[in-house]
């Protein structure tokens, strides 16, 4: 039917409606003809190639800015070193805190908080379940976490049994739920729905959602917090927020609730910030302030923009109260975007500075995970300051890799296997581009 319509009427039709059948026909045929199970989550695809052709995300090649040489082999070698550091049961441990020494890989028990960073930083090199040089890694790891969720009672108990591992004294005792959670996520957003892990992928993630919902108090903070348990809180929000752009249901005042307690760590008026939280370090407070509030500052950002490109601001409006409310934003609504707008720039600046960022030689794990939320904020926010503070950071990187390919930290969390996963985070950041623009919209 649909070759006779077009051949009768292609004479006189224009090219762009002919365009329009054949897309809709082929919609038509897709939904009439997929298979369905009313046990399989019914969610929209997240996958880049379906976002890019639909237009919800707008990736502009200029953004994107790809590593050195340098850094390739860099991040080749610390990849190279992580695989050879797994366990037999597909996980990798940081130790105890107890032994901040153990230097080791394999002279130390594998925990899920650890393994959700490398199986991390082995997605965003380029592998999946199914494909890419570490894909048998990937695979043996996201069982182990899989796993560990599942055999997980759904009352805000651990996911594991280790006590006093590294991560957990220094970020606290969820810290293993909300990494695995978010490592969960990544892999989510990443699966073609019709993968035979994908329904178990989306219910695990689920029950992770509500277990972190369950650990998390009034004031957006994660209970049993460590030495530095503003990052957990942090990565809690971050894992909430990317379950919410993969369709599963998140309690929104709970959300709302952690992005304040980020916000609140830092008054962009005083330049003040709070580290009571933060382990008394500044570092780890800002950044999580800048990745909190990076989707609400860019949303207030691009409202802004749109508007005087329509002709109803003027060229030289910024963002305020006044101009959101003038724009036709809510009220109420345009109060919270100026305080995250303004959080979020005199945040990543704060961030960023040389003080706070000073160290280098001397980091822990916390360090390098601070810095990777910064970096994941300006992304998120589309700021294109993100190509300084890569090259920046990368070169500094470079400096204090050991001549193995790993990296390791010099107080608090000294593992060499989680500092290693962080850094290659951080290094890789460029192939997650398209998501984590998508998570700021």
């Amino acid at each position: 039917m649909l070759s006779q319509f077009l051949t009768e009427k292609s004479i006189s039709m224009n090219p762009k409606i002919i365009l329009v059948v054949i897309l809709f026909s082929c919609l038509t045929l897709f939904f009439a003809f997929a298979p369905y199970s009313e046990d399989v989550p019914v969610v929209m695809p997240q996958d880049c190639v379906f976002n890019t052709v639909f237009g919800v995300v707008e990736l502009d090649s200029s953004f994107l800015h790809a590593p050195a040489p340098k850094v390739q082999q860099a991040l080749d070698n610390g990849l190279s070193w992580l695989i050879k550091a797994q366990h037999p049961d597909g996980g990798w441990g940081a130790g105890f805190h107890s032994a901040q020494h153990v230097r080791d890989p394999h002279a130390v028990p594998p925990d899920p908080a650890t393994t959700a960073m490398v199986s991390m930083a082995l997605l965003r090199s380029g592998s999946s379940l199914s494909s890419g040089p570490y894909a048998s890694s990937l695979e043996k790891s996201t069982e182990f976490i899989l796993t560990a969720i599942e055999q997980t009672p759904p009352d805000g108990s651990k996911i594991t049994q280790l006590n006093g591992t590294q991560i957990q004294g220094k970020l606290g005792q969820n810290i293993d739920l909300v990494l695995s959670l978010q490592y969960l996520n990544n892999l989510l957003e990443k699966m073609d729905q019709q993968h035979a892990q994908y329904e178990r992928v989306y219910n695990v993630v689920a029950k992770g959602v509500d277990i972190v919902e369950t650990v998390m108090d009034t004031q957006g903070r994660t209970s049993g917090a460590g030495w530095a348990g503003v990052l957990q809180s942090s990565f809690a929000t971050n894992a909430l927020e990317a379950a919410e752009s993969n369709g599963i249901m998140v309690d929104t005042t709970k959300l709302k609730q952690s992005r304040a307690y980020q916000r609140g760590n830092y008054d962009p008026v005083s330049k003040s910030v709070k580290t009571r939280d933060g382990a008394g370090v500044m570092l780890y407070s800002v950044s999580g302030s800048a990745r909190a509030n990076a989707k609400g500052a860019r949303k207030a950002k691009e409202i802004i923009a749109a508007k005087k490109k329509a002709g109803q601001l003027e060229d030289d409006a910024e963002v305020s109260y006044k101009t959101l409310v003038q724009a036709g934003v809510d009220e109420k609504k345009a109060l919270e975007y100026e305080a995250e707008y303004n959080v979020y720039e005199s945040a990543k600046m704060k961030a960023q500075e040389r003080e706070v960022m000073s160290g280098f030689g001397n980091n822990g794990g916390e360090e390098f995970m601070s810095f990777l939320q910064t970096g994941e904020s300006l992304i998120i926010n589309k700021d294109e300051s993100w190509k300084n503070w890569y090259d920046q950071l990368s070169a500094n990187l470079l400096n204090i890799q050991n001549q193995d390919g790993s990296w390791n930290g010099h107080h608090c969390i000294t593992s060499p296997v989680f500092c290693t996963a962080t850094c290659v985070l951080i290094l890789s950041v460029n192939n997650d581009i398209e998501e984590l623009l998508a998570r700021g919209q």
